[in-house]
């Protein structure tokens, strides 16, 4: 299992469209992906779950992926929770 914190660096925060786009980028990954905020874990490659989190730009987040390519899920979420896309 491989965790790394984030913060948050979208201009919009995560609203529907960028929701939408992150879990695109989570679901192209075997490995399983979750955020984690405030002791809530969500599965990252659901639409409803992360809408229900309700992230915005300056919060911090774990990205926590556990499977085969684990370590490359991590850099994605990250890559693009940052603005890097």
């Amino acid at each position: 299992m491989k965790q790394k914190a984030v913060t948050i660096k979208l201009e919009q925060g995560l609203e529907a469209r960028p929701v939408a786009m992150l879990v695109q980028v989570a679901s192209k990954h075997s490995s399983s992906v979750y955020l984690q905020v405030e002791g809530k874990k969500v599965n990252a490659k659901s639409i409803m779950g992360m809408m229900s989190l309700g992230l915005d730009s300056g919060e911090m987040v774990t990205v926590i992926a556990d499977g085969p390519d684990e370590e490359e899920a991590v850099a994605d979420m990250t890559d693009y929770l940052c603005g890097r896309n």
